[in-house]
């Protein structure tokens, strides 16, 4: 393979952050991915973390919106929604009891992702989930 290039292929999208736009990042998500077995989990995943941005950001606001970012290698699928902050509070794991009718949903895109990581970026938050290809080989091939 050539030292410039990658197996990674990564793509990106920015929506406004109307409710509709979930089911917009959901789409653009199973069509990247079509065919792969991960492909549901992953939607899922940016079903989840596309409606917390809308909901509990500035994201949600009138000229707000979220961003997306899908990268796929042969290892791992990483997939990252950025919010436009307007909270001091970073997004959070929280374990709620099962009928809870909030703050389930990073809860359970930590328990279906093999990683969940947050960072804070300029004015705002981005979470990023990776899902493994070889789980039992930690996301490195056997």
């Amino acid at each position: 393979m050539h030292e410039y290039t990658s197996s990674t292929r990564i793509w990106g999208l920015s929506c406004p952050g109307f409710p509709e736009e979930v089911s917009r990042a959901r789409r653009w998500t199973r069509d990247i991915l079509r065919g792969s077995p991960l492909a549901e989990d992953a939607e899922l995943i940016v079903s989840e973390l596309s409606a917390n941005a809308i909901l509990h950001t500035a994201s949600g606001e009138e000229s707000g919106s979220f961003h997306l970012a899908l990268a796929v290698s042969p290892q791992v699928i990483a997939l990252s929604v950025t919010d436009d902050g307007g909270t001091s509070a970073a997004p959070k794991v929280e374990h709620q009891d099962q009928d809870a009718e909030h703050g389930r949903g990073l809860g359970m895109v930590s328990f279906i992702a093999h990683r969940v990581v947050v960072h804070e970026t300029d004015g705002g938050h981005t979470v990023t989930a990776e899902l493994f290809a070889h789980p039992r080989c930690g996301g490195h091939p056997c």
